[in-house]
């Protein structure tokens, strides 16, 4: 309609123009004229001609006051107080309150040249904005639209998504005076992608800040470009005054690599790292993260006294991967290393890190032949005790080939088995001596190990109150080395092991009866709660019958299967309860969930000595006497809502009738502003029970976590801690708060770290640490290997 509109004001105007030429000295031949005329309809199909419009001598079109060009359906429209349409180039000049729009782009300028042939403009004296609502971090930008401000003296449109401005700045700042605002002699955008700016300044109320050479600002879809994030400030006792720098290299929608530096400008240390992160979809994902620490040595004071910083180099490296390699076939990896253990207790804030002795790598492939499946792997792990002692362990390889459960055809009974062959490790590390005196000194006692394990199974089901679980298995094993029969204690160690193969071989055979099942259903009406309560209980019992094993003492005990004590009968009893309850959730209907359950168990040991191996509980290998009764195990966990749970977890010793150990964890949500998490976990003295009676190697720990937000996410407050109830010192604390206005943001954290646990390594007795940082909106900050404002990252 718009079209036939123009057409039919066009030839209305023909005679006008014709005239016009006529009485020109230049006056075209009237072919020329309709041809110009068709050229003015062709061009300038979507013009509103409720303006009004003059046409010139040179042979331009004039129009006047409320001038519009384009239209939605277009994807355009430019709007102006004049405007001069040139057929001939197919341009147009327009001035006066310019405003051009697009889906996604609002631009307003004082003067702008615009070709409709391929929709370029240059706008002068311009600012515009940009609406990137779905493609950032709506919080970042608290309760106001996502949205992106710029101005310039000159604005190029070079294509239907991209922008070149230039001596320009823009900010996602939507205040009326911006907070911020990064300025820079120019700008490109692509609005697909990024803006590209050179010699960028950053200003924080009009005062400048920062200086980048050029610099990356993400608009992409999920929110990833290349660039350099916003750098993190950092202050510590330890360490001193500290710097954060990040790059950003999103490779593709699949992968990223970040490059990453600290410096310590107190001491002059650095620290370079860097991560690469990839996913190809369905299994195959994965993540590796190096960091190299470089420290020069030095001093630092500590309440007046000056103390010697160590001059050393280290290394951590982590990561993980799983990979499809074929049709049914994975390969998984993991690495957790590191070159000095003093520097991975030091320097990390997470306490779970920092408190972790073990390094490990890992790698495995494994995949389904037929009704088997087959796996290899190797896996090497190393535990510290302290800086001069440590104990290797692992398999390289171990390659396993099983078969699931089974049906025997035409029987009632399942059939299994596994096998295996591993070349176990196991190297024990330690320093002797001193100083120039110091030699290390290590005892291998890796060895080759087979072992076949098929298995039957009988279920029987027919009652239901009461169903009883029956095996059978044998299980060979054979080991490339054995146990001295002759060592003492007071020969050398490495002599304990022998070169001589030895082999094992018993039948073990186990039933299991659970039942009979004692069950009450009640309705609750008028509860509020929930409208219908169940409760179950379950009392069973077991017994199993190891065969002999007359070679026990010289088998080398490496991992569990090595610990299997024969001519054992051992017999299990306990008692399982769980409350269930029909709750309301929220929703209309009621849904069904286990608000409460408790177990209760203990073995009893033909051989007392089977209760030092016993895996089934946890205090078994603490060097305990052997006793013909097991600890009494229970566990407990509640979970009335979605908002509240808990577990419990206790240990009783069967001879002095006091608890070994007790644990309990609990969460607690409030909507989705409020989270809290605590723990406790306690080792007791029982003074006559080998294992228990030295205070020394006992321990009772709390820890805690709270997290606290706003609506909408603009504060978002945390606490942790963790403290050592025995001897009335915190590990760590640290608090953190995140605050995000409409367009900016600042992160401060403070962490108090005790450094008791390391004893003589320790410098200082305890570290106190503050980090900040900024967030611009669209603009990710990160956090550094280790381990600063929770180890998280917006990238």
């Amino acid at each position: 309609m718009a079209r036939s509109y123009l057409l039919a004001a066009t030839l209305i105007l023909l005679p006008s123009i014709v005239r016009a030429q006529a009485e020109s000295d230049d006056a075209a031949s009237a072919t020329g004229v309709v041809e110009a005329v068709r050229s003015i309809a062709e061009v300038f199909a979507n013009v509103d001609w409720q303006s009004q419009a003059q046409y010139q001598a040179d042979g331009s079109l004039r129009l006047e006051r409320d001038v519009q060009l384009g239209s939605e359906d277009e994807g355009w429209q430019l709007f102006a107080e004049e405007a001069f349409l040139q057929p001939a180039d197919s341009r147009i000049t327009a001035s006066g309150n310019i405003v051009f729009v697009t889906a996604e782009v609002r631009i307003a300028a004082e003067r702008v040249e615009f070709d409709m042939t391929d929709r370029s403009a240059v706008f002068h004296d311009a600012y515009g904005s940009v609406n990137m609502r779905g493609e950032v971090e709506q919080s970042m930008f608290g309760a106001q639209e996502p949205e992106m401000f710029f101005f310039g003296e000159q604005i190029e449109r070079t294509g239907p998504r991209s922008y070149r401005l230039t001596r320009g700045a823009f900010t996602s700042c939507v205040q009326p005076t911006p907070r911020w605002e990064v300025v820079s002699s120019a700008i490109d955008i692509n609005l697909d992608e990024h803006l590209l700016l050179r010699n960028a300044v950053i200003e924080v109320k009009g005062v400048p800040v920062l200086y980048l050479p050029w610099m990356y600002y993400p608009i992409q879809e999920d929110g990833r470009a290349t660039g350099v994030l916003m750098p993190t400030y950092g202050a510590s006792t330890y360490r001193g005054s500290s710097i954060s720098n990040a790059f950003f290299w999103a490779i593709g929608r699949s992968q990223d690599a970040t490059a990453l530096h600290d410096y310590f400008m107190s001491s002059g240390g650095q620290g370079l790292g860097g991560e690469y992160r990839y996913t190809r979809g369905g299994a195959s994902s994965g993540f590796g993260r190096y960091y190299f620490l470089d420290e020069p040595g030095g001093e630092t004071t500590y309440r007046g006294a000056a103390q010697e910083l160590p001059q050393r180099r280290s290394y951590q490296l982590r990561g993980q991967a799983t990979q499809e390699v074929a049709e049914g076939w994975n390969a998984r990896g993991q690495v957790d290393y590191f070159s000095d253990v003093t520097v991975q207790q030091t320097y990390h804030a997470d306490i779970y890190q920092a408190s972790n002795t073990q390094r490990a790598m890992s790698g495995n492939v494994s995949g389904q032949l037929g009704a088997y499946q087959l796996s290899g792997t190797f896996d090497l792990n190393e535990t510290f005790f302290g800086e001069r002692s440590s104990s290797l362990w692992g398999a390289g390889p171990r390659i396993s080939l099983t078969q699931g459960k089974s049906e025997v055809p035409g029987l009632p009974m399942y059939y299994s088995f596994t096998s295996e062959f591993a070349e176990l490790m196991r190297i024990d590390r330690s320093t002797q001596g001193s100083g120039d005196a110091a030699r290390s000194v290590s005892l291998d006692s890796g060895l080759r190990r087979m072992d076949l394990n098929p298995t039957l199974q009988i279920p029987f089901t027919h009652w239901p109150f009461l169903t009883v679980d029956s095996t059978a298995q044998w299980r060979g094993t054979y080991w490339t080395e054995s146990v001295n029969p002759h060592w003492t204690r007071d020969m050398d160690p490495a002599a304990r092991q022998l070169d001589e193969g030895i082999g094992r071989s018993f039948i073990e055979v186990q039933s299991r009866a659970t039942g009979p099942s004692f069950v009450k259903i009640w309705d609750t009406p008028g509860s509020g709660y929930s409208e219908r309560m169940k409760h179950v209980i379950e009392p069973w019992t077991s017994v199993g019958r190891v065969g002999a094993v007359d070679n026990f003492d010289r088998i080398v005990q490496l991992e569990g299967i090595d610990a299997i004590r024969g001519s054992v009968t051992q017999f299990g009893y306990g008692i399982d309860t769980r409350l269930y309850a029909r709750v309301y959730e929220g929703g209309p209907e009621s849904v069904p969930r286990e608000i409460l359950s408790a177990s209760i168990m203990q073995s009893y040991y033909s051989d007392d000595r089977a209760s030092q191996y016993d895996r089934s509980f946890r205090t078994s290998f603490n060097n305990t006497p052997p006793n013909n009764y097991s600890p009494v195990s229970i566990f407990v966990r509640a979970s009335p809502s979605q908002a509240i749970g808990g577990t419990l977890r206790a240990e009783i010793d069967s001879r002095y009738k006091e608890l070994r150990t007790i644990g309990a964890e609990g969460t607690y949500r409030r909507g989705d502003w409020l989270e809290a998490r605590g723990g406790w976990s306690k080792r007791f003295l029982i003074e006559r029970l080998p294992g228990f009676n030295d205070p020394r190697y006992l321990d009772d720990y709390i820890n805690g976590t709270v997290t606290a937000r706003t609506r909408g996410g603009a504060v978002r407050g945390l606490y942790e801690f963790n403290y050592d109830i025995k001897t009335g010192q915190y590990l760590q604390q640290r608090i953190m708060i995140e605050y995000h206005a409409q367009c900016c943001g600042v992160r401060g954290e403070y962490q108090f770290f005790n450094f008791a646990g390391l004893g003589h390594r320790a410098v200082i007795p305890q570290d106190r640490r503050f980090n900040l940082s900024f967030t611009l909106a669209g603009l990710g900050t990160f956090a550094n290997v280790l381990g600063a404002f929770g180890g998280g990252a917006q990238r």
